[in-house]
């Protein structure tokens, strides 16, 4: 039986590196009254809210004593490419404000609309040409958007 190898996951890590990375949010379904099983096939949002860009994406290696610290574990930051990759989000106090959230996705590829000005890194769905490619999905219990909070959302994908 064939495996993917190290440096076949490290190439695609650094292929997906090199892509914009967004974090989409949307709401799910309404009638979720705790978080359900998220579908591997899926390819988008079922209702997405907004796009936010990844204010960091590096590399990262496991490490018991590291300062990135996930669901999955405890990482630590390298200048090396690995098989691992750590994105990081930071929504600003007013996007999407009083939304629910039961949904996030990590995108590679999204596209803005050309009317958006450059340099803008968070976007609403009519803002979208292109939601990209879904990396990542987690269905969440309800986090309620308010407008004095700064949401941070930390993932490492590995590879």
């Amino acid at each position: 039986m064939a495996i993917l190898t190290r440096a076949g996951r490290t190439l695609f890590a650094k292929t997906i590196a090199q892509t914009d990375i967004y974090l989409a949010w949307g709401r799910g379904d309404a009638n979720w009254q705790e978080p359900t099983p998220e579908p591997v096939s899926a390819s988008q949002l079922q209702d997405s809210i907004g796009y936010r860009k990844a204010k960091k994406v590096t590399f990262c290696r496991p490490d018991e004593a590291g300062d990135i610290l996930v669901q999955g574990g405890r990482f630590s930051e390298t200048s090396e490419p690995t098989q691992y990759l750590y994105c990081q989000f930071t929504f600003d106090f007013f996007d999407a404000a009083g939304e629910t959230v039961r949904e996030v996705g990590l995108m590679s590829g999204t596209v803005a609309h050309k009317s958006v000005p450059e340099g803008q890194v968070y976007l609403t769905p009519e803002q979208v040409d292109e939601p990209g490619t879904l990396l990542l999905l987690e269905h969440r219990a309800p986090l309620i958007r308010e407008q004095g909070v700064r949401e941070s959302f930390e993932f490492v994908i590995s590879f």
